[in-house]
C-alpha cells in the first residue's frame, strides 16, 4: 500500500528474521519510540498444530496458511499512521511513537500470548544487528481483529488499565463497560448493523429468510441482535445454522446442504471473513439454486470474495470508503496495494490517531510551537472518551460505551462492463438520524443473476384485499393461508391480519375489499310483482265501477230493486275504495303513506263488510216481514240500515284514530331480515292497534258469515244470502290464511301478501255477490222480471 522507507524495510526484515530467546513471541513489524502502540492483527487465519510430548519444551506457535491481505494492509496502515504522526510538528511534538505489531492468527490462545507480551514490553530484548534496543512503554493497543480474541485481550489489558482500540471487533457485547472498561473501537457495534440489516430485509419485503452465522462471539451475538430486530419487523427465519472454520468438514457440508435445500431465496450471513471463505468454497463444489446474499461488514466488503460468481448481486453494509493520502505505486494491482476500498484499513488508521490525540491531550500543554510534552505521564483509558477530532474529512469520537457513531454504506456486488465484479455503494445508513430516516438508497441495485427485479422471498404470497391471513398450525407467522373474509366483513389492504365489519347500512362488495351501500328494497311500481298487483287493483276498481254503472243503468229493474239497491251501490263504492287502497301499499314508505295504508284499508273494509252485513240483515228481516202480523221492516227500514252501516264504520274510525294518535305506523329501514340489503317498510307502531283493526274486521265478517248461513235456506227469491255466504266464506278463508303468511313473509313480500289478501277478498265479494246479478241483467234479461221472480217464489 505504501512506499516504505529504506529504514522501515530493513527494520521489518530484521524483525521477521530475529531469533527468539525462551518463549518470547516476536512482533511481525516493530519500531522503537518514546511510547509504544501495540498492534494485534489476524494476518493469518490459522496456527500450526503442535503435538506436545511433554519431554521437551514446545516450539513457539507459528501462523500458517495464506495471508489475509486486508489485515496486512491494516497493519501497514497503522505503521504508516505512526510515521505520519512522528513527522507532524503539531501532534505530539518532540515525542516519537513506536509500534509492535503482532500476527495473532485469529487465535484466542495466540492473542492472550500477545497481550502478555505487550504487558511485558517494558524491557523486551529485540535484536537489530549486534545491538539491543530498549523499547518504551506500551501506551495502548490497536486491535484485535475478531470479537472473540478482542474479548480475551480486553480482559487482560483492562486489568492493567491499558486502552484497547479495535478496528474490526464489532460484537455488541464489547460495549459493556462493566466487563470491558478499557475497550474502544472505531468501527460501529453490530447492534447497529443488525438493526440496519433487519430494516434492509423489511424494506424489500423479504419475510422468509435463511440465517447463517459464525459460531463465535461475533456471529452468535450479531445474529442474536439481528433475529431480535427481525422479529420486531415481522420477518421469519426458515433456518439458522452456525459453523466455525476449524470445525470438521462434515459440519461445513451440513451447513451447505441446508442452504441448497432451503426454500427461502434470501440468506443473511453474519459470518467472519475467514469463515465465509470456507463456506463459499464448499458451496462452489456443487451447483445450487440462485440465492440473494445479504452480508455483514466482515465479508461483504472483502474484494477477495468477488471471485465467487454465485454471490453476484450480494448486498450488505460496510464501513464507508475513505481516502488515506499515501503514495502508491502505479503498477501494483493486487488487493494489498488496492486503495480504492479503504474501509477497515481506515478504521485502523483512525484508531492510531485516536490514541495519539489521547496521548497528546494528556502529555502536552500549549499549542503549536509552545507545546511541551511530558514523557513521564501515563495514559489512562478514561482519557480516550474525550477524544474528538477530524482527519481526512472524517470525525472521530467515542460515546459512553466506547463506540463511534454508526454510519454504513450499502454495498452491492455489481458486474462492470468488463465483466469484473465490483463493490458499488448504492445507499447509506446513518445511526445518528431520527428513527425511520436512518436508511436511504440512492442508486439502482443489481440483484442475483444480474436481475434488476427485486427477488421475492416469502413463505406465503401476499394476501390480496378481501382476504385475511390465517396462520398455518405449527409454522412461523410468515406461513399462512389467505382466507376470504367472512360474510359482512372486508379487508381493504394487502396482507390484512383481520377483516373489519361493514357499517350496518353497508355490505361488502363481491371481492369483499370495500363496503358499498346496501340496496334498498321495497315493493315499487317498477317491480313485476308491484306492476301485477297494481294492475289487478286497478282492474278490480274498474270492475266495481262498471258493475255500479250496470246497476245504475238497470236500477229500475226487478233484480236490482229486489236486492236493496241503496246498499248495493254503497257496497260497490266501498269495494272500489278497497281495490284502490291497495295502491297505497306500493312505493317507498313515507310517514304519511304508512299511516294512510293501514287506516284506509281498515275503514274501507269495515264499510264494505258493514254493507254486506246490512244486506244480510235485510234478507233476514224481509223474511220475517212475510210472516202474518209482523211489522219488523218498520224497525229496519232504510234509515236504520244506513245508521247500522255508519255505526259499524264509526267504530273502526275511532279505533284507527286512537292508533294514529297514540302510536302511529312509521317508515323504518329493516336491517335484520336480510344481511345484504335494506328493506324499507312500515313499522306498525302499535301492534295492538293493527291487530285491533284486523280483529274488528274479522268480527264483522264472522257475524256476517253466521247470519248468511242462517239465511241460506230462505225462499229462492231471497237467495242473495247464499251468495253472501260464499263471499264471506272466501273472505274469512283469505284472511285466516293471511295471518301466518303475513308473519312469515320476508321483506317486500309482507306487503305483497297484505295486498293479495285485500284484492282476493275484494274480488271474492264482487264476484260472489254481483257477478250472478250482472249475468242475468246482461245475458238473461228474460229472468229480470217481476213475474219470473214471483213465479219462482211460488214454485
Amino acid at each position: 500500500m505504501t512506499q516504505l522507507t529504506e529504514a522501515q524495510n530493513s527494520t521489518v526484515a530484521l524483525s521477521i528474521n530475529c531469533k527468539l530467546q525462551g518463549s518470547t513471541r516476536l512482533p511481525a513489524f516493530s519500531m522503537d519510540g518514546d511510547f509504544i502502540i501495540g498492534g494485534a492483527f489476524s494476518i493469518h487465519h490459522y496456527m500450526q498444530t503442535v503435538n506436545h510430548n511433554y519431554t521437551a519444551m514446545p516450539e513457539p506457535v507459528r501462523c500458517i496458511g495464506s495471508i489475509n491481505t486486508r489485515e496486512l494492509q491494516s497493519s501497514r496502515a497503522m505503521a504508516f499512521a505512526i510515521e505520519e504522526i512522528n513527522n507532524n510538528t503539531e501532534l505530539l511534538p518532540g515525542i516519537r511513537l513506536g509500534y509492535q505489531i503482532y500476527d495473532t492468527c485469529l487465535s484466542v490462545s495466540v492473542t492472550v500470548h500477545v497481550a502478555f507480551q505487550l504487558l511485558n514490553s517494558f524491557s523486551p530484548l529485540f535484536y537489530i544487528g549486534n545491538n539491543c534496543s530498549q523499547f518504551g512503554r506500551v501506551m495502548a493497543v490497536v486491535g484485535e481483529t475478531g470479537s472473540t480474541p478482542s474479548i480475551s485481550m480486553s480482559r487482560i489489558l483492562g486489568t492493567f488499565s491499558i486502552p484497547q482500540v479495535s478496528h474490526f471487533a464489532t460484537c455488541a457485547c464489547l460495549s459493556d463497560k462493566q466487563q470491558y472498561p478499557s475497550f474502544f473501537r472505531t468501527i460501529p457495534s453490530d447492534l447497529f448493523q443488525a438493526d440496519a440489516l433487519a430494516k434492509l430485509v423489511k424494506h424489500f419485503g423479504w419475510t422468509w429468510i435463511g440465517a447463517v452465522r459464525s459460531d463465535s462471539d461475533y456471529g452468535n451475538n450479531g445474529m442474536a441482535s439481528f433475529l431480535d430486530a427481525a422479529q420486531k419487523e415481522g420477518i421469519c427465519v426458515e433456518y439458522s445454522v452456525s459453523f466455525y472454520r476449524t470445525q470438521p468438514q462434515s459440519r461445513i457440508q451440513r451447513v451447505a446442504d441446508v442452504i441448497r435445500r432451503s426454500t427461502s431465496v434470501v440468506i443473511v450471513a453474519f459470518v467472519a471473513s475467514g469463515d465465509m471463505k470456507i463456506l463459499l468454497e464448499e458451496l462452489s463444489h456443487e451447483p445450487f439454486p440462485p440465492h440473494q446474499w445479504i452480508g455483514s461488514e466482515s465479508w461483504v466488503t472483502n474484494p477477495e470474495f468477488t471471485r465467487f460468481a454465485f454471490c453476484d448481486g450480494a448486498i450488505g453494509f460496510g464501513i464507508p470508503k475513505s481516502i488515506i493520502p499515501v503514495a502508491t505505486s502505479p503498477i501494483l494491482t493486487d488487493p494489498y496495494t488496492d486503495t480504492s476500498q479503504l474501509r477497515i484499513t481506515n478504521m485502523a488508521y483512525k484508531a492510531v490517531y485516536a490514541i495519539a490525540h489521547a496521548i497528546h491531550n494528556v502529555l502536552c500543554q500549549g499549542k503549536n510551537s509552545t507545546t511541551k510534552c511530558d514523557k513521564l505521564t501515563i495514559l489512562e483509558y478514561e482519557q480516550l472518551k474525550s477524544v474528538n477530532f477530524s482527519r481526512n474529512g472524517y470525525d472521530v469520537s467515542f460515546d459512553a460505551n466506547g463506540d463511534p457513531v454508526a454510519i454504513y454504506e450499502l454495498v452491492n456486488w455489481q458486474k462492470s462492463e468488463t465483466g469484473k465484479t465490483e463493490l458499488v455503494t448504492v445507499g447509506l445508513y446513518n445511526g445518528s438520524q431520527p428513527v425511520d430516516k436512518e436508511f436511504q438508497i440512492n442508486r439502482n441495485i443489481t440483484w442475483m443473476e444480474g436481475s434488476a427485479q427485486v427477488p421475492v422471498s416469502v413463505c406465503t404470497g401476499s394476501c390480496p384485499p378481501g382476504t385475511h391471513k390465517v396462520l398455518q398450525k405449527g409454522k412461523p407467522i410468515c406461513c399462512y393461508d389467505c382466507v376470504l373474509c367472512p360474510e359482512g366483513e372486508i379487508s381493504n389492504t394487502t396482507d390484512s391480519a383481520d377483516c373489519l365489519p361493514c357499517h350496518k347500512e353497508f355490505w361488502p362488495s363481491t371481492k369483499r375489499d370495500t363496503c358499498i351501500p346496501k340496496p334498498k328494497e321495497f315493493l315499487s311500481f317498477q317491480d313485476i310483482l308491484g306492476i301485477s298487483l297494481a294492475t289487478f287493483s286497478v282492474l278490480g276498481a274498474c270492475l266495481a265501477i262498471i258493475t255500479a254503472a250496470i246497476f245504475f243503468h238497470h236500477r229500475t229493474s226487478p233484480i236490482v230493486r229486489a236486492n236493496n239497491s241503496e246498499l248495493s251501490f254503497l257496497l260497490l263504492i266501498s269495494l272500489t275504495l278497497c281495490f284502490l287502497c291497495s295502491l297505497t301499499f306500493i312505493g317507498a314508505p313515507s310517514e304519511w303513506s304508512c299511516m294512510l295504508r293501514h287506516t284506509a284499508f281498515g275503514i274501507t273494509f269495515v264499510l264494505c263488510i258493514s254493507c254486506v252485513l246490512g244486506k244480510t240483515l235485510v234478507v233476514l228481516m224481509a223474511f220475517k216481514a212475510t210472516l202474518p202480523g209482523s211489522n219488523v221492516m218498520k224497525w229496519f227500514g232504510p234509515p236504520q240500515q244506513r245508521m247500522t252501516v255508519v255505526s259499524f264504520t264509526i267504530i273502526q274510525v275511532l279505533i284507527c284514530t286512537t292508533w294514529l294518535v297514540l302510536s302511529p305506523p312509521f317508515p323504518i329501514q329493516n336491517l335484520t331480515t336480510y344481511k345484504e340489503k335494506i328493506i324499507l317498510e312500515c313499522a306498525l307502531g302499535s301492534a295492538i292497534g293493527f291487530w285491533a283493526v284486523l280483529g274488528y274486521i274479522g268480527l264483522l265478517a264472522s257475524l256476517c258469515f253466521v247470519l248468511a248461513v242462517l239465511a241460506r235456506k230462505l225462499p229462492d227469491n231471497f237467495n242473495e244470502a247464499k251468495l253472501i255466504t260464499f263471499s264471506m266464506l272466501i273472505f274469512c278463508a283469505v284472511w285466516i290464511t293471511f295471518i301466518p303468511a303475513y308473519v312469515s313473509s320476508p321483506g317486500k313480500f309482507t306487503v305483497a301478501v297484505e295486498i293479495f289478501a285485500i284484492l282476493a277478498s275484494s274480488f271474492g265479494l264482487i264476484m260472489c255477490i254481483f257477478a250472478p246479478k250482472c249475468f242475468i241483467i246482461l245475458f238473461k234479461p228474460e229472468k229480470n222480471t217481476k213475474k219470473y221472480l214471483m213465479n219462482k217464489n211460488q214454485s
